[in-house]
């Protein structure tokens, strides 16, 4: 059985929630689907899907496996499109959404490098701290920080984002250093309103595991660089990341502080809608910010 096809099927299952929907969208019986997974699961020595008669879930090794097999079949995707086109450039219009702080440092710059490299594309950027639905609102793309709950999305990985719980010196000599998590009940937290896309709460590793906390405090915004902004004034404790914030623990302007209970990186990814052949245009955005974020020193600039 090709490999290639079974990668597919399986990407396809995980995107429509089950084997059922997943064989109608390609015009075969749900049979056959099931038997290219377990195939697939047969050939790889891991259970990939656990299968109820509600629902499907991805197990961990389908999780990370699935995100491979995307970055796979979009790459033979590129390759085909660049034989078959010819050498034809890419046309038409893009529509990109991102954070509203992250867009404005990493994303915005970004853009008039991509224009002057393709002529014939023109681009619109969104920006955002909602979490836009791409699918309804007819984004082309999404760049988004951190966690991914949606796994009908079809999303790669462009790097690392690490956060940290930081505030002024000022806030810190006037209200105390926490020293565990659960101090953060005693602190004035700067939160992203619930409205905004950090909606699963400050991320700790505690007692190795990896606990969400949802500190309160007098002032939220929906607005990351207001919290920001805040945190530097020391009005309070803010749970960044590492691109809003190097510059200020460099300066001294912000120290972090609970480091010891650091999560684990998430990611910076792009997303795009489920689909079988992505529009040259769009691969060819996703890989422009790849050669960028990719780079150790972009981040250090």
């Amino acid at each position: 059985m090709d490999k290639l096809k079974q990668m597919e099927s399986f990407v396809l299952v995980a995107a429509k929630g089950s084997l059922t929907a997943a064989a109608q969208a390609e015009g075969v019986a749900p049979a056959v689907m099931g038997r290219r997974l377990d195939a697939l699961e047969a050939r790889l020595g891991v259970k990939l899907l656990l299968r109820t008669t509600r629902r499907l879930t991805l197990t961990a090794e389908g999780q990370s496996f699935l995100e491979d097999c995307q970055r796979l079949i979009a790459s033979v995707a590129d390759a085909e499109a660049a034989v078959s086109a010819g050498g034809l450039k890419a046309s038409g219009h893009l529509r990109v959404t991102a954070p509203a702080g992250f867009g404005r440092r990493h994303v915005a710059p970004l853009v008039p490098g991509f224009l002057a490299a393709h002529a014939d594309l023109s681009l619109s950027l969104n920006l955002s701290d909602r979490v836009v639905d791409i699918v309804h609102e007819g984004f082309d793309c999404a760049v988004r920080v951190g966690d991914l709950p949606d796994s009908s999305l079809v999303s790669t990985r462009l790097a690392d984002n690490r956060r940290l719980c930081v505030a002024a010196p000022a806030y810190l000599k006037r209200a105390g250093i926490p020293r565990h998590p659960d101090d953060l009940a005693r602190h004035a937290c700067l939160t992203l309103s619930s409205e905004a896309s950090q909606t699963r709460g400050w991320a700790f590793q505690i007692d190795g595991a990896v606990q969400h906390l949802r500190p309160t405090g007098r002032l939220d915004c929906s607005d990351g660089q207001v919290l920001h902004d805040w945190c530097v004034a020391g009005l309070g404790l803010a749970w960044r990341s590492t691109w809003e914030v190097e510059a200020d623990l460099a300066a001294g302007r912000l120290v972090s502080v609970l480091d010891d209970f650091a999560a684990p990186p998430n990611g910076i990814y792009a997303i795009f809608p489920q689909s079988r052949h992505l529009p040259l245009r769009t691969r060819l955005w996703v890989e422009h910010l790849r050669a960028h974020y990719g780079r150790a020193a972009y981040w250090q600039a």
